[in-house]
């Protein structure tokens, strides 16, 4: 079956990958990228470079598709990734960390996690926190409660 994807890189290209797998200061994934890129430009086949790189098959596929369709590099850098959404903002972590200096509540000896969290929504800070995600918060800001 012929392939859909042909990688026909430019000398240009063909210099510039070279040059980036000589290079000492490539991340791994880039470095696999411009190899699988090289391969396929000498007419190797997927399993070949599979074989001889120890990748998967669908990342050959996806980086000759993406080489083909977007370029050389987009073919060779990765996509931002969603990731999620930060639950406390720079004006989230002022209020917490002026929470965890403040006096704990009535019948606490000391604020809590759980009742720092609590808290954050009780003042609509968030709609809702973990205890884990307030403790990484204070961490950060290198504060502590009580």
């Amino acid at each position: 079956m012929a392939k859909k994807y042909i990688v026909e890189l430019t000398t240009d290209e063909k210099k510039q990958l070279l040059d980036l797998t000589r290079r000492g200061k490539t991340s791994a994934r880039k470095l696999k990228r411009a190899q699988i890129l090289l391969l396929a430009n000498e007419g190797k086949i997927d399993e070949t470079i599979c074989e001889g790189l120890r990748v998967g098959l669908a990342t050959v596929e996806r980086v000759r598709k993406r080489f083909v369709l977007e370029g050389l590099e987009a073919a060779l850098n990765e996509r931002p990734r969603a990731g999620g959404q930060r639950k406390l903002g720079a004006k989230g972590e002022a209020v917490l960390a002026m929470l965890a200096e403040s006096e704990p509540p009535e019948g606490h000896r000391r604020w809590t996690m759980q009742l720092l969290a609590k808290r954050l929504v009780e003042l609509k800070v968030v709609e809702s926190i973990s205890d884990e995600t307030v403790r990484k918060a204070l961490k950060k800001s290198v504060s502590s409660p009580g």
